[in-house]
């Protein structure tokens, strides 16, 4: 596949998912020397959004080598992001988007201010609504197997239908038919796509299994 420098037509600017497949890869623990292939992996197996957390070795390395190499075919983001410094980093990193375990106001704000998409995490409806009223572009339910596909489906029903919902921690392949009942837009794929010592062609073999359970479920 042809890694771009321009705009890639199936790729919109939005980070709500439009033009994505809707899988966030979590990279946790990827090192920059193998950042590359495993984004080029990533991507031509179809999955077009993937997340580096903050706390792997020399993250920002990652993010900037592999937005580098794939131009516009992907959107790289930052996990684990905490605080506002972090946010400032991931964005002179060449970052897009950033990912958090909780709702911090403060942090979803300077994500926007940066002109960065914002996936922060929450568990309750309380949680929701205040990253919403802050400017989350969508919300990460964390970990979704705490409350299951029931309590997401409870949550589903109050919240906005524009504001995309993906289901993190403890969601594999097998799972996604029910969550996507239940009102999930979409899920974050963590170490059942990557974690270290998976070379390449186990993350391609990993992702391409995961493109064919969404598409079986989303079309």
């Amino acid at each position: 596949m042809a890694y771009p420098t321009s705009v890639n037509d199936q790729i919109t600017d939005s980070v709500s998912g439009a033009g994505h497949r809707k899988l966030i890869a979590i990279l946790r623990g990827v090192q920059p020397h193998e950042a590359v292939d495993m984004v080029r992996a990533l991507v031509d197996a179809g999955i077009t959004m993937i997340e580096v957390p903050l706390n792997s070795p020399e993250p920002l390395k990652s993010i900037t080598a592999m937005k580098e190499a794939v131009g516009n075919a992907a959107m790289i983001g930052a996990g684990t992001v905490l605080t506002t410094d972090d946010v400032a980093n991931v964005k002179a990193a060449n970052g897009e988007f950033v990912v958090s375990p909780n709702c911090d106001i403060e942090v979803i704000a300077k994500t926007k201010e940066a002109g960065m998409g914002s996936w922060p995490g929450v568990l309750t409806p309380t949680e929701c609504f205040a990253a919403i009223k802050a400017g989350a572009d969508g919300l990460k339910i964390f970990p979704a197997s705490i409350i299951g596909a029931e309590g997401i489906k409870a949550m589903r029903a109050v919240l906005p239908k524009d504001v995309p919902v993906y289901a993190v921690g403890g969601v594999g392949p097998d799972d996604f038919s029910v969550y996507a009942k239940a009102g999930c837009d979409g899920f974050g794929l963590g170490s059942g796509i990557y974690k270290p010592g998976m070379t390449a062609g186990d993350v391609s073999k990993a992702a391409i299994a995961y493109v064919r359970a969404h598409d079986a479920v989303f079309g």
